[in-house]
């Protein structure tokens, strides 16, 4: 898979999941998450993904500073429905990371582990997501505003061009460049106080 360069270079998030560690699939469970991995789950790269990813990397370092987040102990709760707007989308990029999910997760073993009910929608929060330990009922809400990398004023007329057949190769080859950038301006802003916003 050829990918820009910053996919890699954005930060990573390091998880430990006690599952992973008992089945041997990670040793001591330790699992990291590269921008590239979302990515390939999102089967596309966007101010929406860079900011489902940046949402979860920065709310996890609110709750566990500099411990090692626990993947599966961890509740999320979305404000919106899963149908509305881009939270569906956001909501696969919380659950691959943090291993919630509603009711479609692993059933656990001997009663532990499982990962079911772990993700709900319709929260009555006022933040966009909330993240909640299961340990220590400490939680964070956190919103992602984009506008701190505004978008070129060129960009989406660009895609409105594309989006109706009037581009060709080379105007579609500068459009994802572009696009691009922006995104690799939002993954580099991930600790501006500004991009993501939190509340308790």
């Amino acid at each position: 898979m050829t990918y820009p360069a910053f996919f890699d270079q954005a930060p990573k998030i390091v998880m430990q999941d006690p599952l992973s560690a008992l089945l041997g699939a990670a040793t001591n469970g330790i699992i990291e998450y590269a921008y590239g991995d979302i990515v390939k789950l999102a089967g596309h790269s966007c101010p929406t993904v860079a900011g489902a990813y940046l949402m979860t990397r920065n709310a996890l370092k609110k709750l566990y500073g500099d411990a090692l987040p626990q993947r599966g102990g961890i509740k999320v709760e979305f404000r919106d429905s899963a149908l509305s707007g881009v939270t569906g989308v956001i909501a696969n990029v919380v659950g691959f990371i943090t291993g919630a999910t509603a009711d479609t997760g692993f059933k656990g073993l001997g009663g532990q582990y499982d990962r079911r009910n772990l993700m709900f929608f319709d929260a009555p929060i006022a933040g966009e997501i909330r993240f909640q330990r299961l340990d220590t009922a400490a939680s964070v809400e956190v919103a992602f505003h984009a506008n701190v990398v505004p978008a070129p004023a060129t960009l989406m007329p660009a895609l409105h061009n594309i989006l109706s057949g009037q581009a060709d190769q080379s105007q579609k080859d500068s459009f994802g460049q572009a696009w691009q950038e922006r995104v690799r301006q939002i993954l580099e802003q991930a600790d501006h106080p500004g991009i993501v916003t939190y509340s308790s």
